[in-house]
């Protein structure tokens, strides 16, 4: 299929489906490995050399990780501002991530999407630092992995590029060099396959991209967020993915549409931009420094929004319905 065709067709129809999760009047205020077996950190937007309250919020999360159980860490893209890094041994590297989360609490490793500003040098160049930092575990623009629970089964993870999902990035003098040649109509047939690929034994489903398809803040109705759900919301829907995470609005917030899929946005790892009041989607949002710390156990999914004081703003339990 063209990339042309591909932007003006829907991907799938708008599918009907019974609501597989639901939001818990009740939340552990202390998980733990026993009550849930894999713990993970989420934070986007934050690469600006330690300032406007990066280094806060990486100290927060340093001593959160020390404290908690931790595995591993995402970042929901907009890795280094204010365009990205140039290659694979750029500066920014040290000066935005290794000089600043260096806690040892944080030295697991850390799983990066692409965001738009990091597609404003070579992109591919984070791909690459994955060949140098023993954390930065970026194999490719997009790819999935599998988290153990233990016996209780596995979460599946899909990590994407919503970058060349876009028609209007290809026009754009910063952006249109490093779509071009992408096949979006490829990854969105990979994204759907994965997904259709899902073993039994995979409990929750899970897809990372750093452009939201709801928001409560200054992109509510944006081309980049109504863009990313008309080309992804149908097949995570099919598909009854969990939870869509995601960065690009500097805010932290929780959203829930009449689908399956629970949407949280995890981007403020550094600046932050304003939220609104009273949408019908929004279950929470803080124009707020933080980050988000997600618990996970076989029949239930906590997750908990830290901001830059330390003080649990948000807390949360999705649970299956069976």
């Amino acid at each position: 299929m063209k990339r042309r065709t591909f932007f003006k067709q829907t991907a799938f129809s708008v599918l009907s489906t019974s609501v597989l999760s639901s939001l818990s009047a009740y939340a552990d205020v202390s998980p733990s490995a026993d009550n849930y077996p894999l713990q993970f950190l989420a934070i986007g937007d934050w690469g600006r050399n330690g300032a406007d309250h990066q280094l806060h919020v990486a100290r927060q999360m340093g001593k959160w990780a020390t404290e908690h159980p931790n595995q591993f860490i995402i970042s929901t893209g907009d890795n280094f501002y204010p365009a990205g890094v140039i290659s694979e041994h750029d500066p920014l590297f040290h000066y935005s991530f290794e000089n600043i989360y260096t806690d040892f609490s944080l030295q697991w490793d850390w799983y990066p999407i692409l965001g738009n500003h990091d597609y404003k040098s070579d992109p591919d160049a984070q791909v690459r630092y994955s060949t140098i930092s023993r954390r930065w575990k970026m194999p490719a623009r997009y790819y999935s992995k599998e988290f153990s629970l233990g016996k209780d089964g596995k979460v599946l993870i899909l990590f994407i590029d919503t970058n060349p999902m876009l028609p209007e990035f290809y026009d754009n003098p910063e952006y249109g060099p490093h779509v071009k040649g992408q096949h979006p109509e490829q990854q969105l047939e990979w994204i759907d396959q994965t997904l259709a690929a899902a073993g039994k034994d995979v409990r929750w489903k899970m897809v990372v991209g750093h452009h939201p398809m709801y928001t409560a803040g200054p992109r509510t109705t944006n081309y980049d967020t109504l863009g990313i759900r008309k080309t992804l919301e149908a097949v995570l829907e099919k598909h009854q993915v969990n939870i869509y995470l995601s960065g690009h609005d500097h805010s932290l917030q929780h959203l829930k549409s009449s689908g399956v899929t629970h949407h949280f946005i995890s981007g403020a790892g550094s600046e932050v931009t304003p939220v609104k009041e009273g949408l019908p989607y929004s279950r929470f949002q803080a124009a707020d420094y933080g980050f988000m710390y997600f618990s996970v156990a076989k029949d239930k999914l906590q997750v908990q929004v830290i901001n830059h004081e330390g003080k649990v703003i948000y807390d949360t339990v999705i649970v299956p319905i069976s």
